[in-house]
């Protein structure tokens, strides 16, 4: 089969942003995405009956929403998009008593207790995947990137998987489950790969490989559109992007901004590379699947392994030597601000970390949490 990637300008961006939705009182889930949905419809005067609202979106469960940008030539813009549409939703879910959190989980909702939103793609998911589908209340933060060649998708996919264990690390934020502590900065990380066509992706040597792939998907059941091939990273054909999906939700903006601008970065500067006629390394999928394993285990303090001849270091220190390869690049692209805001999450804590301090400050309370997400959420 042929499969057409559409025409981008190279480093333009896209974000979106998984937002849940809790009881004000009791810090508990609260699934009224419809509701909240329905009274956006009303507000956005140019919606048509039955419309979704550009930029607030439907997702998987009852109790999340998906907020999107637009098309953006800068992080600071796609800040100011999400911020906008931030306070859109909290214009309906504040009479509501309802607050906004975001992280990689919620930290005691039960999950099979969640309900499903009613589209036949989600029924369809959750019947074929049954335990693992039903437990998947977990939230995340994509972020595009435009390319201007089909040539440089598969290639900037497998670069930006070398880095699979920076985002993972800097983003975690699901360490408890079901109320308990999973031992992991990301229980996200593992639980989403579950799924069928989830988590680490294939090597492509061409695109043509890709598609022959999609088309095996396609004939054999495992998926009835391109969308559900739901990798860590993935190409978008008909946006022309390349979508990185590591990273756990992110209660700040600053945060979101950090993972956007890193991401922006490096895949302008792959670009860069392979416009001057160089290559993306490819690391050995051993090495792939134990560096998502030991960001999902130990966040910041994971040692990851940075080639194929398999020399480590520890995370932090590696984002350290790349934010400083990558200032050019920043300054490029007018993202220098939000780059630094990379050393700000190393020195100041990651999702995970800050979650294991209020508890231990609260005598393990895990509302206090939820309660402390929403008050990071207000800063945005």
């Amino acid at each position: 089969m042929q499969i057409d990637f559409a025409s981008s300008r190279q480093s333009t961006l896209g974000v979106e942003w998984e937002v849940a939705l809790v009881d004000r009182h009791t810090s508990d889930l609260r699934s009224v995405a419809e509701e909240v949905l329905a009274e956006l419809n009303v507000r956005h005067g140019s919606l048509g009956v039955g419309d979704e609202h550009p930029h607030v979106k439907q997702e998987l469960l009852l109790n999340t929403v998906e907020i999107v940008t637009g098309v953006c030539e800068t992080v600071a813009q796609a800040k100011a998009e999400l911020h906008e549409n931030l306070v859109a939703v909290r214009e309906v879910t504040d009479p509501m008593g309802v607050d906004l959190y975001c992280a990689g989980s919620h930290p005691f909702a039960p999950p099979k207790l969640q309900p499903v939103t009613d589209k036949d793609r989600y029924a369809k998911m959750i019947d074929r995947t049954q335990w693992w589908g039903q437990q998947m209340v977990i939230y995340g933060v994509h972020v595009h990137v435009g390319l201007d060649s089909r040539a440089k998708a598969l290639p900037i996919v497998d670069g930006l998987i070398n880095y699979q264990a920076h985002f993972q690390a800097l983003s975690a934020s699901s360490p408890f489950w079901g109320g308990e502590d999973t031992g992991y900065a990301s229980h996200r990380a593992l639980m989403f790969q579950q799924l069928p066509t989830a988590g680490i992706p294939y090597h492509f040597g061409a695109w043509e490989q890709y598609e022959a792939y999609v088309a095996d998907m396609l004939h054999t059941g495992v998926i009835d559109d391109i969308s559900e091939i739901r990798w860590d990273v993935r190409p978008v054909p008909r946006f022309g992007t390349v979508e990185m999906r590591i990273p756990d939700g992110l209660s700040s903006l600053q945060d979101i901004g950090a993972i956007a601008a890193l991401t922006q970065c490096l895949v302008d500067d792959m670009s860069s590379t392979l416009d001057a006629g160089g290559t993306i390394p490819v690391m050995p999928p051993w090495f792939r699947v134990e560096n998502k394993w030991r960001a999902a285990r130990y966040g910041m303090d994971a040692i990851i392994i940075l080639n194929a001849a398999g020399d480590e270091m520890l995370v932090t220190d590696h984002l350290r030597l790349e934010l400083e390869r990558l200032a050019p690049v920043a300054e490029k692209l007018g993202c220098s601000a939000e780059l630094a805001d990379v050393e700000r999450i190393i020195t100041g804590g990651a999702g995970y970390q800050w979650q294991h301090k209020i508890a231990s400050a609260n005598n393990g309370d895990l509302h206090e949490i939820v309660k402390d997400n929403v008050r990071r959420m207000h800063l945005a």
